[in-house]
């Protein structure tokens, strides 16, 4: 059996926020698995869901983000789960907007809500889906905090539902067939095949038409900023 663990922040002033795509998820994950109706519990809401064909538990932490633990960890306790099958979905400001990548074990990289989940849980050994945030541009004024405690923009919000199917894709892909297998197929990069790469290149040494439309600039990111939490 699988707690499948989404971090935010409880209340609307926080639904759209960056740092709630956790919850978002797992809202996503019970709509797609027909989870029963969530209750009030462990300081949180619950629901029992089919993920597969293996019975599972998902769990929205309502102690704010950097509490999460004081919800995870009598759940664990509860449904008598180890720590090896627990997977939390969470908010990564190092990877690029959109990436969704899976990891097992590891820090809390300044996460506050990681760093409340290991200092409850004992350990740092459970799965994690990392969902890219990006970081903010070098125009954003205010802290990495007031960034993943701010609204996705309209361009993000239009692709939100498109990450939220990886999300539970993954999720479904680790309760199918284990973290291991799931984190080789969905953290693999596609290779260019050969004719692919040298067209490529091709492209790459070729002077540009001179009417050929510029291709869009990608906004800039602050190096070096440290990760915080709520």
């Amino acid at each position: 059996m699988l707690l499948v663990v989404g971090l935010g922040n409880p209340g609307e002033k926080y639904a759209s926020h960056r740092h709630n795509v956790g919850f978002m998820a797992v809202e996503a994950l019970a709509a797609r698995a027909r989870a029963d109706a969530f209750r009030e519990k462990f300081s949180g809401m619950w629901s029992r869901a089919t993920l597969g064909d293996e019975p599972g538990v998902l769990l929205q932490p309502m102690t704010y983000m950097n509490e999460s633990g004081r919800s995870v960890q009598p759940a664990l306790a509860f449904f008598k789960i180890a720590p090896k099958e627990l997977v939390v979905i969470h908010d990564e400001l190092d990877l690029p907007f959109g990436d969704v990548r899976l990891k097992f074990g590891g820090g809390h990289a300044g996460h506050n809500g990681l760093r409340s989940i290991m200092s409850h849980v004992g350990t740092g050994d459970f799965a994690r889906v990392r969902v890219g945030v990006g970081r903010p541009s070098a125009g954003f004024r205010g802290e990495v905090a007031d960034y993943v405690l701010s609204p996705f923009d309209a361009v993000e919000r239009s692709r939100l539902p498109d990450i939220l199917k990886l999300v539970t894709d993954s999720v479904l892909e680790v309760a199918a067939r284990g973290f291991d297998a799931a984190m080789n197929v969905r953290n693999s990069r596609p290779k260019a095949g050969k004719k692919q790469a040298k067209e490529r290149s091709e492209a790459r040494m070729s002077p540009e038409p001179a009417n050929a439309k510029a291709a869009e600039d990608k906004p800039s990111v602050s190096p070096g900023e440290k990760r915080e939490g709520e």
